[in-house]
């Protein structure tokens, strides 16, 4: 009996033991998502450029649209409410970056009859308002400079939410405005056989922005 007690007693502390130095599981935070009347007060936040693009789309020959992209950008977001009605925003955009997947097109928009990249190699955006109209709709309010020519432009924003991660919290918001390129000196036209130009006027700009939490 005294021999079952005492292998009884060494296998406890041996399983004493090995709980003791058994690595302990990976805590999970789980994220929320919250809506702009309770969000952070972040003050300032960065463009997550990995998770964020710049897209724009023309009509072409008057029957369809071609779309392209920057692939170089850059961004930040400043308030101190945390509805963001006060924030600040600036967008710069890399004009030499510009992709529609076709080299020779990319060239022809590079040069002198539309951004003149070698000369105006950036476009930026400096916001004046930025007024929420209520279901995390807003409209950002800025100017607009292409070719060293800056003109009023409207964005209708969509606010996605904000999220707290173990990497800090995040935003997302989507924009889009319309343009016409002739505003900012893009006067490059030439006329189908039926009169419309071959590329459109205006030009549609969609941004879809993932900001994080400046630290």
């Amino acid at each position: 009996m005294k021999k079952l007690f005492l292998a009884a007693a060494v296998l406890g502390a041996v399983v004493i033991g090995v709980m003791a130095f058994r690595p302990a599981a990976p805590s999970l935070v789980k994220a929320e998502t919250n809506t702009p009347g309770d969000a952070p007060r972040f003050s300032k936040w960065t463009l997550d450029k990995v998770h964020s693009n710049v897209k724009f789309t023309v009509t072409h020959m008057v029957v369809s649209e071609v779309e392209g992209s920057f692939k170089s950008f850059d961004g930040t977001m400043e308030h101190t409410k945390p509805d963001y009605s006060d924030a600040k925003i600036t967008f710069t955009v890399d004009v030499n970056s510009i992709d529609t997947d076709n080299e020779n097109r990319d060239n022809h928009l590079k040069g002198e009859d539309f951004f003149n990249a070698a000369k105006y190699p950036q476009m930026k955006f400096e916001s004046t308002s930025f007024t929420p109209l209520g279901n995390n709709k807003y409209k950002l309010v800025g100017n607009l400079t292409i070719r060293d020519v800056t003109k009023p432009v409207t964005f209708d924003v969509t606010y996605g939410g904000t999220i707290n991660t173990q990497r800090g919290a995040k935003a997302g918001f989507k924009a889009k405005a319309t343009i016409n390129r002739f505003d900012f000196g893009l006067k490059w036209d030439r006329a189908t056989e039926t009169g419309g130009l071959v590329v459109g006027k205006e030009v549609e700009i969609n941004v879809n922005a993932q900001l994080n939490e400046a630290k």
